[in-house]
């Protein structure tokens, strides 16, 4: 039986969860929305409610097995539900620059909420010294949302680049998108080296972060990124 202190880190990791992938599917939607294409609103998804986002495998029931049942032996992964565009209804010229910002919207809001985690983290750090591991954690998570979700593998937002840099027609794609889910688990359980690109990817992302933590605190900077040497 967990004790309290688990349950406690469980329920706060699993809350940051919960609104890392929230923001996630609303930028895809808010973006999609104000592109011309009223499908997302229709169906409710603009909108920062996390009931409107949330899926009941990839954010309800794989990560509180993990977290409560598994005690957080395994990966934390987690997805919502994903927002459901009509390319019909951008501007026939514009469609594929409308699909690929809608499809960065929800990577770059990842990393804007872990860029927000820095300036935070060194002010209130001298508040409760807790806070620092809290938003720690959040920039950790939204720096892996925001690379898993590059790697051009269907259903992940990185396969949309990939279908436009290699011309591939809708048919093509969206039968790939059908395996996509299994090629991917493949990748992450048997190809070591995909484990290795997402490491190294995760490390030059959180570069930047871990320098602009630096000069504003190098204190702070130490305890949020020690696999970077910002010395």
């Amino acid at each position: 039986m967990p004790d309290a202190e688990h349950l406690r880190q469980g329920l706060i990791t699993y809350l940051l969860l919960v609104i890392s992938i929230t923001v996630h599917e609303w930028a895809h939607a808010f973006f999609a929305d104000r592109l011309g294409d009223g499908t997302p609103a229709s169906q409710g998804r603009v909108t920062l409610n996390p009931l409107a986002h949330l899926d009941p495998i990839g954010t309800g029931l794989i990560p509180l097995v993990n977290l409560f049942v598994l005690g957080g032996s395994f990966t934390l992964i987690g997805w919502g539900r994903p927002v459901q565009i009509n390319l019909g209804n951008f501007p026939p010229k514009r469609r594929m620059a409308c699909d690929l910002i809608v499809t960065a919207a929800g990577p770059v809001s990842n990393l804007v909420i872990a860029l927000l985690c820095v300036p935070l983290a060194s002010v209130l750090w001298h508040f409760d010294p807790r806070l620092l591991e809290v938003l720690g954690r959040l920039l950790l998570m939204n720096l892996s949302l925001a690379v898993f979700n590059m790697v051009p593998i269907p259903p992940l937002d990185g396969s949309h680049f990939l279908r436009y840099a290699v011309g591939m027609g809708e048919e093509t794609y969206r039968r790939l998108c059908a395996y996509g889910p299994i090629i991917l688990l493949a990748c992450i359980n048997f190809v070591p080296q995909f484990n290795r690109l997402i490491t190294v990817a995760m490390i030059w992302t959180s570069k930047p972060y871990g320098w602009l933590c630096h000069l504003l605190n190098a204190e702070v900077a130490a305890q949020m990124f020690p696999w970077l040497r910002l010395n």
